[in-house]
């Protein structure tokens, strides 16, 4: 069988009980200090755009859940991944 490439977009989010370092020094420094109180909470996260040959859109997702998994590119603890998209590319 054929390969196409494909392109799976990840986010990895910091789970709401775990600390967010980054995303609460933004809130503090940054908007509540430039006027942007309304705002009440600020999470950040990490994106992950990754290239990859697979047989079927679904297989490519598959490799690439599993690879976040073992290879631990992200903690399943305290993230959440998400993938966003499948695209051919």
């Amino acid at each position: 069988m054929t390969t196409s490439n494909y392109i799976v977009e990840i986010i990895m989010t910091n789970k709401e009980m775990a600390r967010d370092p980054v995303g609460a020094t933004i809130k503090r420094d940054l908007l509540a200090k430039k006027g942007y109180d309304m705002i009440s909470n600020v999470r950040s996260g990490q994106y992950l755009r990754i290239h990859i040959s697979a047989e079927k859109e679904e297989q490519a997702k598959e490799i690439v859940e599993d690879m976040c998994n073992k290879l631990r590119i992200f903690n399943p603890v305290t993230q959440n991944l998400t993938i966003l998209q499948v695209s051919k590319s």
